[in-house]
């Protein structure tokens, strides 16, 4: 697998001065939570799942979410496993040469996990792992030894992805025993946590509220302050935390493939980047990317999408630019080891050695999975790049 994939190596060598590595389902936890990106969900209903599958795959999504929970009603459950267990099989049977996301089911229940690898046999080979619904220490016990136990018996590595968007987790004056306890749990089973993923629109809903398309996540303040005390305790860059998604973005428009073909135009042409971030702006885009640009400084890696338009604004976003990348690599130059500070090689910021290290040690991370920009590219052109 590779991000960007779908580009021809003369445009690569256009936008990238170091283009995106490939890397596989056995890379490290590392690497592969932040390889996610844009995680596409998918109800498991969807009678033409495999082909969905194979479909995103070449618009360039790198990780999806097939869901037999919220997307879909309870009375479909039954089916909605059969058609699961029936479309990962033809996914498998058609050959193991297809380049296929790194695929995840999101459960309701603890005894589906072991249910599905039993029922998939031969085709769980295909599955990275779970997404755990409502985990919290009570509630979740239960789908973690489920895990170790479908993986022990199918003999590959599994994954969870916990989703946090328990009312005790939102609730103030539940919320610290609720994250400390979560913090244990997921010290116990870390081997297996893949990434942390935000339920944000369950936050909203203990509440009756729903953020408009002109409002970020970080704009209802009761969503913000759980945001920020998930990462403060889950998040951090110590060697204790985990990786923490970007929320779910709700809005698109059936009349959002209109501004493709502009795209597909030479964004380098003179005038052509104004008269692309307009018809980003109007086709209700801006909330998202100011999200997703809000996710980054509070973070968060990667994000929840529901439509396939969300992809590649999320992909372009997570490309480290040519001067972060110069940043990052000043900073942990072996000679910087005693710390200082030093002047950007764009001479616009100070960087300090030790309070950067971090940073920067996350950023070249980004940068080996998503690629760094050549001088001069902006993210219209990598967006440009990315919608196919």
């Amino acid at each position: 697998m590779r991000h960007f994939r779908h580009l021809t190596p003369e445009r690569l060598g256009a936008l990238f001065h170091r283009p995106p590595a490939e890397f596989t389902a056995d890379a490290p936890v590392s690497t592969l939570a932040m390889a996610l990106g844009a995680t596409l969900y998918s109800p498991a209903t969807r009678e033409e799942l495999a082909e969905d599958v194979r479909k995103q795959a070449a618009r360039g999504v790198v990780s999806m979410v097939l869901c037999l929970e919220d997307s879909i009603a309870d009375a479909d459950v039954p089916w909605a496993e059969e058609n699961l267990v029936h479309q990962l099989g033809a996914l498998a049977e058609a050959g193991s040469g297809e380049e296929l996301p790194l695929l995840f089911v999101r459960v309701r229940a603890a005894e589906q996990i072991t249910g599905l690898v039993r029922r998939l046999g031969p085709a769980v080979r295909l599955l990275s792992g779970f997404v755990l619904p409502k985990f919290t220490e009570d509630h979740s016990m239960v789908f973690l030894e489920a895990l170790t136990e479908a993986e022990a018996s199918c003999g590959r590595r599994l994954f969870a992805m916990p989703v946090l968007e328990s009312p005790q987790l939102l609730h103030r004056e539940t919320r610290p025993a609720t994250l400390a306890g979560i913090a244990g749990m997921l010290e116990k089973y870390r081997e297996r946590i893949l990434a942390l993923r935000l339920g944000v629109t369950d936050f909203c809903s203990a509440y009756g509220l729903r953020r408009t398309p002109d409002m970020t996540a970080y704009d209802v303040q009761i969503v913000a302050s759980v945001i920020g005390d998930v990462v403060n305790v889950l998040g951090r860059a110590d060697g204790t935390g985990f990786t923490v998604t970007g929320p779910v973005w709700e809005y698109f428009r059936p009349q959002e493939r209109m501004f493709k073909p502009q795209l597909r135009q030479s964004p380098f042409r003179s005038g052509r980047a104004e008269e692309i971030r307009t018809a980003l702006i109007e086709h209700d885009m801006d909330g998202l990317l100011r999200e997703i640009a809000l996710d980054r400084a509070n973070g968060l890696l990667g994000k929840t999408c529901i439509h396939p338009s969300h992809v590649a604004p999320v992909h372009a976003l997570s490309v480290v630019s040519h001067e972060e990348f110069c940043d990052a690599t000043d900073v942990l130059r072996p000679e910087r080891g005693g710390g200082g500070v030093l002047r950007s090689a764009y001479t616009n910021k100070m960087n300090e050695v030790k309070p950067h290290r971090a940073w920067a040690e996350r950023t070249l991370l980004r940068g080996e999975v998503f690629g760094v920009a050549r001088e001069g590219v902006s993210f219209v052109e990598l967006l440009a790049a990315g919608v196919k």
